[in-house]
């Protein structure tokens, strides 16, 4: 998918995540749900339990191609992963994603979901570049 925000080497880790989850039946670290229109893919979303918590999970990636937003797919990705990681037993959903500007929207859609900010770890990614983390008990 052509998001216009990822580096390549943020599309090849979501790709091997996406590769293990269909590929690997025996798996239980991802879950992968996608949403097509046309049987064209439009967005998907990775999602997991975090390892050695207790009803902790890890929203890895949420996409959605560009063409199609500002059409509600997001919020229907997230809101589907909300009910998947709720109706597993879990109760706390978990977010990374980066402050850099080209993030911005990315940051005001978990806020208008209300997700919270919960962390910030200043020049983690690189200097300048903080990695932020959200966060939405369900």
């Amino acid at each position: 998918m052509n998001t216009q925000v990822f580096t390549n080497d943020e599309i090849d880790v979501a790709m091997e995540l996406v590769d293990q989850a269909l590929n690997d039946q025996n798996q239980k670290d991802y879950q992968i749900y996608t949403y097509k229109e046309n049987k064209k893919l439009i967005g998907y979303y990775c999602v997991g339990p975090t390892p050695l918590t207790m009803g902790t999970y890890d929203l890895y990636w949420i996409v959605v191609e560009p063409n199609s937003h500002k059409r509600g797919i997001g919020k229907m990705l997230l809101k589907h992963a909300e009910d998947t990681v709720k109706s597993q037993g879990g109760r706390l959903i978990i977010v990374e994603t980066s402050s850099q500007p080209k993030y911005k929207n990315t940051r005001k859609f978990y806020q208008g979901n209300k997700y919270e900010e919960l962390a910030r770890i200043k020049d983690y990614y690189q200097i300048g570049d903080d990695l932020v983390i959200y966060g939405k008990y369900v």
